[in-house]
């Protein structure tokens, strides 16, 4: 099984650089009590505006990532972007599970589009890449209709559907995390303005903390265009 990236997609994107966690054997039932605590405490709030959000380079480089695929920013917005628009307007994050608690929690500290895969749940390889003609439907999460992506739009795909629309937008209810994850995959993602050490000293605090919430054996990579696939 291995997880790769179109090469096209380092023509069209500037300083891309996608950070992987491989997490096996972990346990993700119970409430990481601290790690909720850290998001509550957490001074979006009174550190942004929703007015001027999308002016922080780490929300506009995204806008603009977007754009270039046709992913129409303004309405169907980035994973960090949605995430803090939802805190600034009044929102808790509630309790997933501890995994995606984790992750939330890095994407929040680092600004950074962060998500995950059950392992077990995939097949085949995963890829990042660009949606071809006729993609096969899939269920996000939150919908009740499959869809199809759109051709030309950023996606993350197995041999079965895409498992993520619009590069970071939307998530698959297919290959989610769930208490019952013994098996994950991880994905800490950039462009440009925001650099390969931003990714890694998130990556390395995510990992620490999966560890020792979840256990199991965990191995992290950062993939770029001198790097493009790993097996897992």
């Amino acid at each position: 099984m291995k997880f790769k990236i179109n090469k096209q997609m380092f023509e069209k994107f500037e300083g891309l650089n996608i950070g992987i966690i491989i997490a096996k054997n972990i346990i993700n039932k119970g409430i990481p009590e601290d790690i909720i605590n850290k998001i509550k405490e957490n001074e979006i709030r009174k550190n942004y505006k929703t007015e001027t959000l999308s002016e922080h380079p780490k929300i506009n480089c995204w806008r603009k990532a977007y754009s270039i695929f046709g992913g129409e920013p303004k309405k169907n917005k980035s994973s960090i972007e949605a995430l803090y628009r939802r805190i600034l307007n009044g929102e808790e994050l509630r309790h997933i599970n501890k995994l995606v608690d984790a992750y939330n929690f890095i994407s929040l500290k680092y600004m950074l589009p962060i998500g995950g895969e059950d392992i077990d749940k995939i097949e085949g390889d995963v890829e990042l890449t660009f949606a071809k003609k006729n993609e096969p439907k899939t269920l996000l999460l939150g919908d009740k209709e499959q869809r199809s992506p759109h051709e030309g739009e950023v996606i993350y795909k197995d041999k079965i559907s895409a498992i993520c629309r619009r590069w970071n937008w939307r998530e698959a209810e297919r290959t989610k995390l769930t208490e019952d994850t013994k098996n994950c995959i991880i994905v800490i993602e950039g462009v440009s303005p925001i650099k390969k050490e931003e990714i890694e000293k998130a990556i390395l605090e995510l990992k620490e903390i999966i560890l020792s919430l979840c256990g199991g054996k965990i191995n992290y990579h950062i993939l770029d265009k001198n790097s493009i696939e790993i097996e897992f």
